[in-house]
């Protein structure tokens, strides 16, 4: 079963995003300070505001508001990776893996992890399939 998908980032939203997951939680101040301060206060704020409308970002009631991320990166790299399958192979797996694993230098820990998942995945087939029977 699929999450509900992420809404779709900016790149700006994902910055402060990044930012409220190193930090934790930020008041507006801190986390602009956090961001490096090239954005201006009042910039920050609608950031956050629209990302809390959004539901991406959480708000407490405290006095002054702490801003926490409302999703986690996997959330947001599983949107974005199903975005990206849907848009450059019609949503094959197989050109993105040949990609990766023909046109990178994978390190023998991910390769290890491929496998994992590959075994993983053929296992989940062979119990989808002998359930179909069953049926």
């Amino acid at each position: 079963m699929r999450k509900k998908d992420a809404p779709r980032l900016l790149a700006s939203e994902l910055e402060i995003l990044e930012m409220l997951w190193r930090v934790g939680s930020a008041t507006l101040v801190e986390g602009q300070r956090a961001l490096g301060g090239d954005a201006g206060y009042t910039t920050v704020q609608t950031r956050l505001n629209r990302m809390v409308k959004k539901g991406v970002v959480k708000r407490s009631r405290t006095k002054p508001a702490k801003y926490s991320a409302g999703i986690q990166p996997d959330e947001v790299a599983s949107s974005d990776l199903d975005l990206l399958l849907d848009k450059v192979s019609r949503g094959s797996v197989l050109p993105l893996v040949t990609h990766l694993v023909k046109d990178r230098s994978l390190t023998c820990e991910e390769m290890d992890e491929l496998k994992k998942l590959v075994a993983e995945a053929e296992k989940r087939l062979g119990n989808n399939q002998t359930s179909e029977k069953k049926s």
